[in-house]
Order: C-alpha cells, then sequence, then structure tokens
C-alpha cells in the first residue's frame, strides 16, 4: 500500500479539463431562407410616360364641391397596353389662384389607375399628371369646375330631349364627344347629356355584385345574363335589374366554373358559356342546370361565344389566336386564325382576339384587341372586311372588346382603353357614340342589344353592368 501510494504521490495531474482542437461551423440556412422571402418583391413595370393616355370627362370639366374621376391607361414604349401595376402614376391639380392638390390614385393592378380628385372653387384648373415624374400624353388637362346648380336639369328636360326607343333611325351624323361645358362661350342648360336608363351591382362576392365581369347577352325574353368571372358564376337579371338566378362553382368538373368570360342565349332558351381556365365551352338550362360542354382539348382560352344562324357556336380562343365554329353536338365544323397582323390573323401577346357576334347575313364579326380593329368573315371563316385603327377619334379604337349587332346591320362596339361605346353602319363607317358622360366607364367588356332595345355593357372596372339608351 505504500509503494503504491508513493507511486500515486509521484504523478503530475492536469489540475483543468483538456480541450481537443476540433473546431465546425454548422450553416442554418433554411431560416435565412425563409427570412429572406419575406422581405419583399421586385416590381417593374414597361409603361412610359409619353404613350400612357388618359380618359374620362374628368379632364375637362368637374363640379365644384363633387369628387371627379379620370381613368388612365399604361402603355409602353411601343404603344402596347400594359397589363400589371404598382407604376408610380401622380395626379396635380392646380386651382386658379395658383394653389396645388394632389390627387388620389387607386391602382387597379391592371395596367389602368383612376385619379379622384375634388375642385373647390369655379374657373379653369390645370390636372397634371405625371408617370415615372413625366408627363402623360396631353398632360397638363384644363379643367373647367362649375357650381352644383349649373348642371341642375328637371325630369321634362329629360323627357322633351331624350326620344324613346324605336322613334327614329341610329343617328347618322358623327357626333363629337363634348369637348368643354362651355364650348361656344355661351352657358348652356343642360351640358351633360347622358343616354344611361340604369346602374346594376358593385363590388361583392354576394348576389347581384360583381368581381371583374366580362360577358354579357340578353334574350328576347326579358333576360340579362351577365359572366361574373371573378367569382366565377352565372347571374341573371330581368331587363329592369332585378336578380332572377345565379349560378355557377368554382371548379374543373362538368357543370363547374372556373373562369367565365363570354356568354350568350341560344335560340332554345339555353345558356352558353365560354369558360377560360377550364378551357372548354359548357351548356346551361334556363335554370341553371348543366347539360353538356364542348372543345375540351381542342380549346386553350375561349373568351367570346356566340351561335350563329345555324345553330353553331362560335368560339373566340383567345390564348390561341382562333375561332372555332363547332355544332351544337360539340364537332369541330372549322377553325381559323393564327397569331399576326394579317386580315386571318389576330394579334397578342397574352391577350388575343376577344369577343363576337353574328349580323342578319350570319357573318361573324370579331374584335381584334392588340390590333385595335374589328375583323368581319364569312359562316366559313372567309375574311370579308376589317375597320378601325388605334387612336382616340371617332371610329378609332384603343383595344376594343365587346361587340353587338342591330336589326338593321349597325354594329356597337365597346372601346376598352378609351372606356366608350361606339357605333358603325353594317360597313364599318363610324355613326356615332352612346354618351356615358355622367357616369363614365371603366375599361367596358361584353355588350349587349335587350329585348326592349337598349345596350347593355359589363362596365368592368366599375364592376357594375349599364344599360343605355339607343336609337335604332
Amino acid at each position: 500500500m505504500n509503494e503504491t501510494l508513493g507511486e500515486l504521490g509521484r504523478e503530475e495531474f492536469p489540475l483543468q479539463p483538456q480541450e481537443n482542437q476540433h473546431l465546425e461551423c454548422v450553416l442554418e440556412t433554411e431560416g435565412l431562407r425563409r427570412s429572406l422571402q419575406g422581405l419583399g418583391s421586385l416590381v417593374t413595370t414597361s409603361a412610359v410616360g409619353r404613350q400612357t393616355v388618359a380618359s374620362g370627362e374628368g379632364m375637362r370639366q368637374a363640379v365644384v364641391g363633387q369628387p371627379t374621376a379620370v381613368t388612365v391607361t399604361t402603355k409602353d414604349k411601343d404603344g402596347e397596353l400594359v397589363k400589371t401595376g404598382s407604376a408610380a402614376v401622380v395626379a396635380e391639380v392646380t386651382a386658379p389662384d395658383g394653389s396645388t392638390a394632389h390627387g388620389h390614385v387607386v391602382d387597379n393592378r391592371n395596367g389602368t389607375y383612376e385619379l379622384l380628385y375634388t375642385l373647390r372653387a369655379e374657373g379653369d384648373h390645370l390636372l397634371s399628371v405625371t408617370l415615372y415624374g413625366q408627363p402623360i400624353r396631353g398632360s397638363p388637362f384644363r379643367v373647367r369646375a362649375a357650381r352644383p346648380c349649373d348642371l341642375s336639369q328637371s325630369p321634362d328636360d329629360v323627357r322633351r330631349r331624350v326620344k324613346s326607343p324605336g322613334s327614329g333611325h341610329i343617328r347618322q351624323k358623327a357626333v363629337r364627344r363634348p369637348a368643354s361645358m362651355y364650348s361656344s362661350g355661351k352657358r348652356k342648360e343642360n351640358p351633360i347629356e347622358d343616354e344611361l336608363i340604369h346602374r346594376v351591382g358593385s363590388r361583392g362576392r354576394e348576389k347581384g355584385e360583381f368581381s371583374n365581369l366580362q360577358g354579357i347577352s340578353a334574350s328576347g325574353n326579358n333576360r340579362i345574363v351577365v359572366a361574373d368571372s371573378n367569382n366565377q358564376c352565372i347571374q341573371v337579371f330581368s331587363n329592369d335589374g332585378q336578380l332572377k338566378l345565379r349560378f355557377g362553382v368554382r371548379g374543373r368538373s362538368p357543370g363547374q366554373l372556373q373562369r367565365p368570360t363570354g356568354v350568350t342565349f341560344h335560340p332554345n332558351g339555353d345558356i352558353i358559356v365560354a369558360d377560360y381556365d377550364n378551357r372548354w365551352v359548357s351548356t346551361f338550362a334556363a335554370d341553371g342546370k348543366f347539360k353538356s360542354k364542348i372543345g375540351a382539348g381542342k380549346l386553350l382560352g375561349p373568351k367570346g361565344v356566340a351561335v350563329d344562324r345555324n345553330g353553331h357556336l362560335i368560339v373566340v380562343d383567345n390564348k390561341a389566336c382562333s375561332v372555332f365554329i363547332f355544332q351544337s353536338n360539340g364537332k369541330l365544323v372549322t377553325r381559323f386564325g393564327a397569331r399576326g397582323t394579317a386580315d386571318r390573323q389576330f394579334a397578342g401577346t397574352l391577350d388575343g382576339p376577344h369577343f363576337v357576334a353574328v349580323n342578319n347575313k350570319n357573318e361573324i364579326l370579331v374584335t381584334d384587341f392588340h390590333n385595335h380593329s374589328v375583323k368581319v368573315y364569312n359562316s366559313d371563316g372567309e375574311f370579308l372586311f376589317k375597320f378601325g385603327s388605334h387612336g382616340e377619334g371617332n371610329g378609332q379604337f384603343n383595344a376594343p372588346t365587346g361587340v353587338a349587332v342591330d336589326a338593321n346591320g349597325n354594329i356597337i362596339i365597346a372601346d376598352w382603353g378609351n372606356s366608350r361605346i361606339q357605333v358603325f353602319d353594317s360597313s364599318g363607317s363610324f355613326l356615332s357614340y352612346i354618351n356615358t358622360a355622367a357616369d363614365p366607364l371603366y375599361g367596358p367588356q361584353g355588350l349587349a342589344l335587350t329585348s326592349d332595345g337598349h345596350v347593355a355593357v359589363a362596365d368592368s372596372g366599375n364592376h357594375c353592368f349599364k344599360v343605355y339608351r339607343y336609337l335604332q
């Protein structure tokens, strides 16, 4: 024991624990990646000021103390419509005394913006609209502000001024949009003559409300049917705006709607619906019950739809830049069109041709959105003629959408980018426009003639449809 203790006493033991030489760095990148994703996103737009345009009566006139709106449509350097938002649009109003105020800008996230401003004094104001600090086309605009009493009118004045539908032929003389409340220096009693009968709906998801309505059609038995695109349903109203029926549920199975865009009535009373995202056309009975579908596997993005005098379904394929003609049983009769600018072609990067109508000669009229024209074909798809060009003047278009034909063969066109409705004769010569000044349209899409002779238009940007007087 003494020897063992002695050996242990002679041993040297460390007073502190020893350390090894190992060192390793472990990177936890997953948490960092999740954090970086939440920092934001890169936003850009191809919009330029010199091509961007404004529309609406708010560019010319306003009522003191009442909100006034102007629609700005952004375009790229080539004059093509920009479909994305987030551009830096600024509106500034300069009063007669030199004071300035900024207007409120609403980004609709589709390349269009709504400018809202309220003037507090009478007289001439300057409305300056800039995009990334550069003035848009025509800016600054001279706006004349008047007192509300200057715009007052009695119901008797309206009845004396407006003819009833069917009381005469459509106005044959080209009429310019009013440039000013006081075009001759003499104050007018009724400076704004609007042909609006009623406005139906507002933004929302409930019955009678809309979110980006697109196609609209009317039947001969007092019915107006609307394709409520973002709410993924069809809503049916009487001619006086009373909701009668709502159907459609989001989905991809037969009878469910994914993104209804075009809609029309079949002569037998059925409702035909072009479903853009489901890539087919569905047929529903008048009570909303699903009956059949056609075009699955053939269509890429059906938008407009019409029925010709032979009972054939005319379908405008927005993505394929083509027009399909089907028998009612779904058999393909013919197809024509491709991407391009020729007579039998339709332009489009993301958006090709939009809507279609059939006239009393069984000819097919197609709105060529990006070619800013309307093209007319015979029932076999052979090109006949076209009309329209890019611009803001009478007979010109800034991306036409809805199309309808009256009993006399006159052609009614919704001018999307210019937010107006124009009327042409059967050969495509400009006749007139439907005055929408008092409650301006905002990106109109589909339109139709009602059974009582009025024009119904899907006012997509305002999430409602409007019915206007129309003299045939």
